[in-house]
Parts: C-alpha cells; structure tokens; sequence
C-alpha cells in the first residue's frame, strides 16, 4: 500500500512529517476551526476578484490527480461565492472526433481567460500524460510530443501574462478505495464514478509511474507544480486555497460605498393583475408542512 503517490506507508510513518499528522485522521481540523478559516480564505478569495476585474489579470488554476483526490470538492469551496462572470470553471468531456483531430492544445486554449477573468481546469491538457497515457488513448508518439511541447506551451502562456498554478491533490490508494465505496452507495454521487475510475485501482502502478514522468518533464521554475496532501479532505481544500493567494500578488481595491436609495412613495395608479392570471409553483412545502404535522 502507498501513502500519496509515492513511499509505502512503513516508511511515511518513521518520517517527522508523519508525526505531525500530515494525513492522520485523528489530526482532522475541527469543524469550527475549518468553517473559520474557509471563510476567511474565501473572503480573500472575493477580494482577488475584484483585484482581478480592476486590474485587468488573467489567471488559470490546473486542477489534477487521482480519481477521488477531493479535486471536486475544493473547486466547489474556491468558487463558491466567486462570479460567473469573472470565475468559470472548464471541465472538458471526451474530444469529439473533430476535436480529436486539431492541435491537441487547441480546445483548451478557446477556454483562457480574457482580461479580468479568472479560470479554473478540472482536469486539463494533462490528461494525456494521465489517462490517455494509461489507458492507452494516444499514441506514443503524441505523448512524446506532449512532454517535449507542453513546457513550451506554458512557457507562452506566462510570458502572455498569464498567472498560471498547477495543482496535482495527492491521495494514498487505501483511501481513493474507501471514497470509491462510498459512492457506490450514494445517489447523489454515482455519475463520478465511471469504468475509466474503476480500472484506476487496478492500474495504482500505472498511474503512479505516469505522474512521476510527468512531473519530470513539466515541473518547471515558469509553471511549477504544487502538490496538495488530500488524504483529509478539508485539510486538502484550507492548504490549496491559502497557498494559491498567497502565490498572487492581489491588494485591495477600493469599492464606491452602496446606500440603499429611499423607498418611493407609494403609487396612486398601479394595479397588480389577479393572481388568477398566472401561472405559479405548486407549494409543496405545504404539503411537507401538512405531513409532518400529521405524525404528530
């Protein structure tokens, strides 16, 4: 058994690091605790956008690793209160068969951001240094090309201006198992898991092997990679976001004070039309109301 992606689990447990509880549950952040700081990292992360918008930045954030890293979970916490309009989130399906046959770079560049405009890849250009690599969907051919040309592309891309940060969420085998089990059972998350999850546990190895050459080749000083310890979750989403504001360097912008304007006084012409004439949603919670009320 791994622990992360690297050393078997006897070894992590003689580290230092081990010690300190990097990935011990009984070492989780109490709620309180995490509810605190996730609201001041998103408060911080509402001032980045209006840094963002009033100056014009573009920034990209690569999310990638294991299936059932957390990846999901702390995109949701990071763009939570963020505007569509400034913060979008690219999750890209499977190329079609036109798109299969452009530029392979070609996709995923009609997603970057424009001025002002912040954009989050849940998964990106990566996956064929991952899956495709893996699973055997691209040649050899283009995933050597993919190693030599990816450095380059991002290289562009920050010399563009472009605040790029890549994130790879790090989760030990025994625990992506765990969450894969958990959502056999859970209706609300089946449709994360697909055959292409599912054969990842057989293909621990494989996997492991592939990310290591990945980051050989592009853990570069023009777009570093950052990995995210994600055996506890909420631990995995506090560190990701405070290491992400603290790599930009965003100040506050002053906001025009908002009053609210007077009410005006009240009108002597309008009619409202009789409700008879539209159409409304059925109250259901009436009817929740009614069948609690009935048990008692």
């Amino acid at each position: 058994m791994t622990h992360g992606d690297d050393a078997p689990v006897e070894k992590v447990k003689k580290t230092k690091k081990s010690k300190k509880g990097a990935g011990r549950r009984s070492d989780k952040i109490p709620n309180g605790v995490y509810e605190a700081e996730l609201f001041r990292l998103q408060t911080e992360l509402v001032k980045l956008q209006t840094w963002v918008r009033a100056t014009g930045a573009r920034i990209v954030v690569v999310f990638e690793g294991r299936d059932a890293a957390g990846k999901g979970g702390t995109i949701k916490r990071f763009t939570e209160y963020l505007s569509p309009r400034t913060a979008r989130i690219a999750a890209l399906p499977t190329p079609t068969e036109r798109e299969k046959t452009e530029w392979y770079y070609q996709r995923y560049v009609a997603h970057l951001p424009a001025a002002g405009e912040i954009v989050v890849f849940d998964r990106s250009w990566y996956n064929r240094a991952g899956v495709e690599r893996v699973m055997g969907y691209c040649t050899p051919k283009q995933y050597t090309e993919f190693m030599r040309q990816t450095p380059i592309f991002e290289q562009m891309l920050v010399d563009d201006g472009i605040l790029l940060r890549k994130y790879w969420f790090s989760v030990s085998d025994n625990e992506q198992l765990r969450r894969f089990k958990s959502r056999l059972s859970d209706p609300l998350r089946q449709w994360k898991l697909s055959t292409t999850d599912l054969e990842s546990i057989s293909k621990w190895e494989d996997y492991s092997r592939a990310k290591d050459e990945m980051l050989v080749h592009t853990d570069v000083p023009a777009a570093p990679w950052f990995i995210v310890e994600s055996e506890i979750k909420k631990h995995a989403r506090l560190n990701m976001i405070s290491h992400f504001l603290s790599t930009i360097p965003y100040t506050d912008v002053a906001q025009p004070k908002i009053t609210l304007p007077d009410r005006p006084a009240p009108s002597t012409g309008y009619v409202r039309p009789p409700r008879e004439l539209s159409t409304y949603v059925p109250d259901h919670v009436a009817q929740l109301i009614g069948d609690k009320e009935s048990h008692f």
